[in-house]
């Protein structure tokens, strides 16, 4: 096998990357191979280009996310590819969804910020699921009072969402568009409450005694908001983290204080 022949290199890296599973940085698939024999930066490029172009009649793609390069299924078979899986996908609730765009859109972050503009608290299994998911990270402390976490977006999100960057997040236009409009009429307030959704309601309400909810803001609502927010999106953390006397302050948590 001529290695420095993209053409000879390209089915490679493609076994390399089925066999992973998961998204390989240009510095790790370097890695993979022996200084004698690795092949210049230059011929890494031009055989991914190759393999990406081999891909284009089949039904995987080459991808590249945050983390590096990927092989996946097209979406086009998802419906048909999915049915592999006897488990139902996972779905999320409408909070966390909300929680989680606030966080893209406007991080960093505070819980307590999030809460100001939803109007409501946060569910601490929302931040919970989005942290074990490695959604989101902390990456500092709000200098005020109390020194909350500041969250942001990690490049496991970017991958899920098969985004190479935060700039590549769809303006909130896009996604204003794709919010339905109400099921209901303005005037027809007395339409039944689907069953499943008034067993959630039910649910939510044990134990909260007669205390009055507060509204929730609409996700319409919500990207309007998001929207002023969008500009000057900061996409890198890493300055949070200079000053290493303020990393070890910043990391102690409310106990130890």
């Amino acid at each position: 096998m001529n290695l420095t022949d993209p053409r000879d290199l390209a089915p490679l890296l493609e076994a390399f990357l089925l066999a992973s599973g998961k998204p390989q940085s240009l510095e790790r698939l370097h890695e993979l191979f022996e200084e004698a024999e690795r092949p210049e930066p230059a011929v890494f490029k031009k055989a991914l280009e190759v393999l990406s172009k081999s891909c284009e009649k089949r039904a995987f793609e080459l991808v590249e996310v945050a983390s590096g390069y990927r092989l996946q299924i097209r979406e086009k078979y998802a419906p048909w590819v999915g049915r592999l899986w006897e488990e139902r996908p996972q779905r999320y609730s409408r909070a966390l969804l909300e929680t989680m765009a606030l966080i893209a859109y406007r991080q960093p972050i505070t819980r307590g910020e999030i809460e100001d503009v939803r109007g409501v608290a946060v569910n601490s299994n929302i931040v919970k699921t989005l942290v074990e998911r490695e959604w989101i990270r902390v990456v500092g402390y709000r200098d005020v009072p109390g020194r909350p976490a500041m969250f942001a977006t990690t490049k496991a999100f970017l991958d899920h969402f098969n985004l190479k960057s935060l700039d590549e997040l769809p303006p909130l236009a896009v996604l204003r568009e794709m919010e339905p409009e109400s099921v209901l009429d303005d005037h027809d307030e007395d339409a039944p409450v689907p069953a499943h959704l008034q067993a959630l309601a039910d649910a939510s309400a044990e134990g909260e005694g007669e205390a009055q909810p507060k509204d929730e803001t609409s996700f319409r609502s919500l990207l309007v908001e998001l929207d002023s927010m969008e500009q000057g999106l900061k996409i890198d953390f890493d300055d949070l983290l200079e000053d290493p006397a303020q990393t070890n302050d910043s990391t102690q948590t409310d106990d130890e204080r």
